[in-house]
């Protein structure tokens, strides 16, 4: 199928403005061609992490690194992708060039995900970037999957990766390459991975080339420019429909992993809606702790521009038009802008969850939002002789004044899939000895929370296992009246462990994960609640 009919006959070249079949014409061709960049990454990849899972992302941006559309991938990666490209959009850049990189404190989240992107040229100088970010399964630090609960460090973590240019002016830099990969304990799955987010790239630019040439010289850089400009109108509209003032909120972080710490750490947020700007404050943030879930700032903006995209407006245009109108307020040097070298691994994947719950309880009962859903990733990282194993685990979603939630469903920051059983049986010394929905874990309501799930595996070699999970101790709230959900539980051979460590196990040990459901919606009446768990209704 050609490029033109794949994404549509565009209108004829050199027309004074975009009319309206022009702007949707324009947002549906970036559109696809960020979805394209990301199935292209998600099967030419070897790991099952991003093949089966899809802990990927793709999107394009203009010649200032703002974000023009992204495709609908990961939100915890989307939103902090702007703040990686601006690392990179002050280098000199030459054409050929694919830049990489993971530094948290550079637009990065956590280690493991690392960022490509290139610029893309026309008529001499930069109008876009095309850029991707994957999580891979390993990038060294002192665990196998380098999602460690107890480090307090970067440097525990992983490689860490400044911008650096994996190819220069279309040449490989195998020095690069193999810096990187002496650096993983798989390297040459680490090597595939790197070379299927590569591969994308150059697919995002080959598309922009051909669209050029279709529609004539300077067409990308002004269809860029309009749909920035018409998603902000559309997003200004919705925001002067949210009813203005000051909202609080809260939610509490459950201890860090280290033995000594047993306070939760609370999570305050003020909420600002005016007809200019949606604001979250994060000042009163505590300082940075020891452990890591700790934030860097790009991750707590990017919670902030997923909340403001549900709000305003989730469709193709959203992104771009959110992004100008959300200011984020952080203090330097506390949980949620925290500064190198404190540790992040478990602040991408938990704190941004807490940071979700504690926006929807500051707007929650004021915007009719739905129930809590579970708040946690659930993340486990697995690592022996012969492989590492990364995976996050579904649970229940809130329920609204719409409806029940949906049962076991990544939601939040998070937008994955479970590893199907048979591709983990596959590549893994695994097996998979329970797998089922973890009935009436959702709380009761005038509509029911989505239920949990129950997930439990047995290793077949001694395998090194590091969990980093949440709501173990504080349920998902409900709303309106609604029942929380039922907290997590972690298992190692029946025996429950904290929610946060590190456990050796041996060939036949076994870990369970039961994931937490989502907040019920609406009062519960009770005399149907009973007739549903006695089994009648």
């Amino acid at each position: 199928m050609s490029d033109r009919r794949k994404y549509g006959a565009m209108p004829p070249a050199g027309e004074a403005n975009f009319g309206p079949v022009d702007l949707e014409l324009a947002v549906g061709t970036f559109h696809a061609l960020a979805e394209e960049m990301g199935t292209s990454l998600v099967r030419s990849a070897r790991s099952a992490n991003i093949k089966e899972r899809r802990d990927s992302s793709a999107a394009l941006l203009d010649g200032d690194a703002n974000l023009v559309v992204q495709a609908e991938h990961i939100p915890v990666h989307l939103g902090a992708l702007p703040a990686s490209v601006a690392a990179i959009a002050g280098r000199v850049q030459a054409e050929g060039d694919v830049w990489v990189l993971n530094d948290p404190y550079r637009g990065g989240t956590h280690l493991p995900d690392i960022t490509m992107a290139a610029p893309w040229f026309s008529r001499g100088e930069v109008v876009g970037f095309v850029a991707n970010r994957a999580h891979h399964a390993d990038v060294g630090g002192a665990y196998p999957g380098s999602m460690p609960a107890t480090s307090t460090s970067l440097f525990a973590e992983g490689l860490v990766i400044p911008p650096v240019r994996l190819e220069a002016g279309g040449c490989r830099q195998e020095d690069v390459l193999d810096l990187i990969l002496a650096n993983t304990r798989r390297p040459a799955e680490r090597r595939a991975d790197l070379m299927a987010q590569a591969a994308a790239v150059r697919l995002g630019l080959s598309r922009l080339s051909r669209l050029e040439q279709e529609r004539g010289e300077s067409y990308v850089q002004r269809a860029f420019a309009e749909v920035r400009a018409y998603s902000l109108k559309r997003a200004a509209v919705s925001l002067r429909r949210l009813p203005a003032g000051t909202y609080q909120g809260c939610d509490l972080l459950e201890i860090d992993g280290l033995e000594h710490e047993v306070t939760p750490i609370p999570i305050p947020v003020e909420v600002r809606i005016s007809a200019e700007e949606l604001l979250f404050d994060f000042q009163a943030a505590p300082d940075a702790i020891a452990g890591n879930l700790n934030c860097s700032r790009a991750v707590s903006v990017s919670v902030c521009l997923f909340f403001a995209r549900a709000l305003l407006d989730p469709s193709p245009y959203g992104a771009a038009g959110c992004q100008s109108l959300v200011r984020v307020l952080t203090r330097p040097g506390s949980l949620l802008d925290a500064r190198a070298p404190h540790a992040v691994a478990g602040g991408n994947v938990e704190t941004s969850q807490r940071m979700v719950d504690a926006i929807l309880d500051a707007l929650g009962e004021p915007l009719r939002l739905p129930a809590a859903s579970q708040g946690t990733m659930n993340n486990l990282a697995l690592g022996g002789p012969s492989y590492t194993y990364y995976e996050t685990l579904a649970g229940g979603g809130g329920a609204s004044a719409e409806g029940a939630g949906t049962d076991a469903i990544h939601s939040g920051m998070t937008n994955t899939l479970n590893t199907p059983i048979e591709a983990l049986e596959r590549d893994f010394p695994l097996r998979v000895e329970r797998y089922e929905i973890r009935e009436r874990s959702g709380g009761a309501g005038r509509h029911r929370g989505g239920d949990g799930l129950v997930r439990s595996f047995r290793v077949l070699e001694g395998s090194s296992l590091s969990l980093l999970t949440e709501r173990r101790r504080f349920p998902p709230p409900g709303r309106a009246g609604g029942v929380a959900g039922g907290v997590g539980r972690c298992l190692v051979n029946g025996r429950e462990v904290p929610a946060k460590g590190e456990h050796w196990l041996e060939p036949g040990d076994t870990f369970t994960l039961e994931t937490p459901g989502g907040g019920g919606w609406g009062e519960p009446d009770v005399g149907k609640e009973a007739k549903s768990r006695s089994g009648k209704e």
